[in-house]
């Protein structure tokens, strides 16, 4: 199917660029408020140290502590562990916000799924931050500026001490991020919801298996920039499989009562993104 072709399939689903747009934006901004409400400031470091211990003899008890062996692996390969910065920084925006465009464009009668179930995975992670801060593995050796430190602890942060084009750290972000909303990783969330849209979607064999290896790739960034324990991607599975689940539950719901939103009474007109910038890829 073209873009063009799908725009009178986006007006019969009531789909309108603009109000999606503000939807999204809108969500990941109250998201983001709220995220940070428990942020740094808010929560003792004693609290994400012990927090940070508690998973560390998890993983040791499972004999899967492996962070601290991949990143001494990789750590001085500068080039190679710049590129996993930047990866971590960049891509996670990149790659969902190009899934979510290309869904809402080629798929819309399984864009308002997919849309929903990322929007509560994402949302119900701001719990697990909550009840649960959790000191990232890159600041367990920052005893000077955290002061509830694990001496001896082998970890890099690697933006701050190899580069990248962001930092935590950087023109006040340090005062007003999460840095200790580590449980569950979003990236490792948003990278599971891209996998599931893109694979059964994409026609080329290499594009799926490129998206199928999508969420392990994040996985290792996470972990070799010491920005997550392996343990926080397992629960960023649990959010987006929360999220999937509602999502699920909610159709199931409406199409059982009938109770459905009319979606043409929110749309006047034809949808006016693709078939405005002349989109006709098929």
């Amino acid at each position: 199917m073209s873009l063009t072709g799908s725009a009178a399939h986006r007006k019969e689903a009531g789909l309108r660029f603009w109000v999606e747009a503000f939807l999204v934006v809108g969500v990941y901004v109250g998201y983001s408020m709220v995220r940070n409400l428990f942020g740094s400031v808010a929560v003792t470091p004693g609290l994400a140290a012990n927090n940070a211990d508690r998973i560390i003899s998890i993983e040791k008890a499972m004999g899967l502590f492996l962070e601290a062996d991949l990143q001494k692996a990789f750590i001085d390969a500068t080039i190679f562990i710049q590129f996993w910065n930047l990866f971590y920084g960049v891509f996670h925006f990149l790659v969902t916000f190009g899934a979510l465009v290309w869904l809402y464009l080629r798929f819309p009668g399984d864009y308002r799924f997919w849309r929903r179930a990322g929007l509560i995975g994402t949302a119900s992670a701001v719990a697990g931050f909550a009840a649960f801060p959790l000191m990232p593995p890159r600041l367990l050796g920052d005893c000077g500026k955290y002061g509830a430190c694990r001496p001896g602890e082998p970890f890099v942060d690697t933006v701050i001490e190899i580069g990248g084009i962001w930092s935590f750290e950087s023109a006040g972000l340090e005062t007003i991020s999460n840095q200790y909303a580590a449980m569950p990783s979003l990236h490792i969330a948003w990278a599971l919801w891209c996998a599931l849209i893109l694979v059964p979607r994409l026609r080329s064999v290499p594009a799926r298996l490129l998206a199928a290896s999508y969420p392990l790739l994040t996985l290792f960034a996470i972990v070799v920039t010491a920005n997550h324990y392996w343990i926080d991607g397992v629960g960023g599975i649990a959010v987006m499989g929360f999220g999937y689940g509602a999502s699920r539950l909610y159709e199931r719901v409406t199409t059982t009562t009938g109770v459905t939103p009319n979606p043409m009474a929110f749309d006047s007109g034809a949808d006016d993104f693709g078939t405005s910038v002349g989109i006709g890829v098929t």
